[in-house]
């Protein structure tokens, strides 16, 4: 069955080239030309989102948060069309809920390659669905963590972080291995950009903060251990 990729790009002609391009390559297609008209559809009916990130009256930083708080929308993966590539513009388009981002002017093949992996680690089919820690359940196929019962809202990059960690519980992930298995390919990003979403997942997964350890001088780790572990 053919996969259904909504486009939303405020420029008709860009959304034509990729609208042809992607129903060659096999894709169903559906255009919005802007955020508010992207977020008036099914998203039951949509596989992956292609955001223009420079857009009018919404940005697409802010049509991205406002899918990630959909529970029709919130595990339906979200690359960035953009202009920016700066670290920062790149961090705020993760924080936001996207998984990848392509840079303005790319190559069709390029983005054909992008939406391909995209799909191909998203949540249908995974293996694994679900782990948990005490009261803490971690839901890979609708990307969701709650604590006690309480929704915790986590970017998409602190998500997968997490859930990297847990399922390979005492495995010590060093800042470049993170790098590798959480960012997306060609993102380049410091190692303290990785401290710093460590400790963000820290504060939002309180009381199991001390669970996401550190091994000085090699890395970060889960554990099952909540009293015991270091975590400065």
């Amino acid at each position: 069955m053919s996969k259904t990729i909504l486009i939303v790009d405020d420029e008709p002609d860009l959304c034509e080239i990729l609208s042809y391009n992607l129903h060659n390559a096999g894709y169903e297609t559906i255009v919005a030309h802007s955020g508010v008209e992207a977020l008036k559809k099914d998203f039951d009916q949509i596989d992956l989102v292609l955001l223009d990130v420079m857009m009018p009256v919404m940005s697409g930083v802010e049509v991205a948060r406002r899918i990630r708080i959909r529970e029709d929308a919130r595990a339906v993966p979200i690359i960035f069309l953009t202009a920016l590539d700066s670290e920062h513009d790149i961090l705020d388009g993760f924080d936001a809920g996207a998984d990848d981002y392509v840079s303005k002017p790319f190559s069709v093949k390029e983005l054909e390659a992008r939406i391909k992996a995209v799909l191909s680690r998203s949540g249908k089919g995974h293996p694994v669905a679900v782990v948990t820690h005490d009261q803490m359940i971690v839901n890979y196929e609708d990307k969701s963590v709650v604590i006690s019962g309480t929704s915790v809202e986590l970017s998409r990059l602190e998500f997968d972080i997490l859930w990297l960690l847990m399922t390979h519980r005492g495995h010590v992930f060093s800042r470049e291995e993170l790098m590798r298995e959480a960012w997306p390919s060609g993102v380049v990003v410091s190692a303290r950009t990785v401290d710093v979403n460590i400790t963000r997942i820290r504060k939002k997964i309180e009381p199991y903060s001390r669970c996401l350890c550190t091994r000085h001088g090699y890395g970060y780790y889960f554990t099952n251990d909540n009293e015991n572990e270091k975590t400065d």
